[in-house]
């Protein structure tokens, strides 16, 4: 494992949400060598300042789809974490942009590392492949045919090429399955905020957080630092070729959670119900619980951070931006 800590990992998309903590984590258990690849639409060079500050990472602003610029970034590069993408409601309006960043620029970086001999690749991949799913908990068997998004089809393509690039070329790798993520970092600001991130808003401003539907839709919350956890722990791995569910595998309400962030904010306010809006009709699944069991088996892994904790940590972490404006 000394080896591996001395070894070049490049991470797409290693200045956004996921992408700096990854960061950090490997920075704090010795990895010295760490390339950033961002163009930081939705990364930030605020996520990753302490980790630049360290000499251990370094950040090149550029796009995964400058074949180029990935050619000369992958010379000696030893593993791969894949985690640059676009948001599902962004696919949804732009699928021109998808097609480019989500299919060409996937391929460009797995292009890129069969020609510099990568020893692993990890990618981020979703839950939104299973779209609605048809039993619970959802295992890894589970079909994709439920999935009616652009983005979880880009996904599922993605492990395909994956399976592909493994067949034709040896080219080792780990898929896992990201579910409902959150934790400080989420994208505040610009038009695709997640619904916690409205809330908290809402209730700042002393008004009632709006529902969307029955407030009975569930996910599968997972804190950030969890996710980032996970990804390294396949990363160090003797797994390859394997796809995995990452989550804590409970499944909590729109509604419980709300409730969750209310008191996490110590607020008395009450939720509201409303219609849900066309354009989130278009990505709406009411039901998300994953099986956990083979990360667990094969990684060792295992979320161990309560929604309650981790909301607290968002709200401290959104009350001091706050404090900074």
């Amino acid at each position: 494992m000394t080896d591996m800590k001395k070894s070049k990992i490049v991470i797409t998309g290693g200045a956004g949400f996921v992408g700096s903590y990854v960061v950090e984590q490997l920075i704090d258990d010795g990895f010295e060598n760490i390339v950033i690849v961002d163009n930081l639409f939705r990364g930030s060079r605020e996520n990753i300042k302490e980790s630049l500050l360290t000499g251990k990472a370094t950040l090149i602003e550029g796009d995964i789809k400058d074949r180029n610029l990935l050619d000369n970034l992958f010379s000696g590069c030893d593993y791969c974490i894949h985690l640059a993408a676009l948001r599902i409601t962004h696919c949804a309006e732009h699928p021109r942009e998808a097609l480019e960043t989500m299919y060409d620029g996937t391929f460009n970086v797995l292009e890129a590392c069969v020609k510099h001999k990568v020893k692993k690749i990890i990618f981020s991949s979703t839950a939104s492949i299973y779209g609605q799913a048809d039993k619970f908990p959802t295992d890894e068997l589970h079909h994709p045919y439920n999935n009616y998004t652009l983005y979880g089809a880009a996904k599922m393509a993605n492990e395909l090429m994956l399976r592909s690039f493994e067949r034709m070329y040896g080219l080792p790798y780990i898929a896992l399955r990201y579910f409902n993520i959150y934790g400080p970092r989420m994208d505040t600001f610009g038009k695709y905020t997640e619904v916690l991130i409205r809330w908290y808003r809402m209730i700042k401003e002393g008004k009632a957080p709006l529902i969307y539907g029955d407030g009975k839709q569930t996910m599968d919350f997972i804190y950030v630092g969890e996710v980032a956890k996970a990804t390294i722990m396949a990363l160090k791995s003797d797994c390859k070729n394997e796809v995995f569910n990452v989550a804590f595998g409970k499944e909590t309400s729109l509604y419980e959670l709300c409730n969750l962030l209310l008191k996490a904010m110590c607020s008395n306010l009450k939720p509201q119900f409303v219609d849900v809006p066309l354009e989130r009709r278009k990505v709406e699944v009411f039901k998300r619980k994953a099986d956990v069991s083979k990360a667990k088996k094969l990684l060792a892994f295992r979320a161990e951070i309560s929604l309650g904790e981790g909301l607290t940590n968002l709200v401290k972490w959104l009350d001091s931006l706050e404090m900074t404006k």
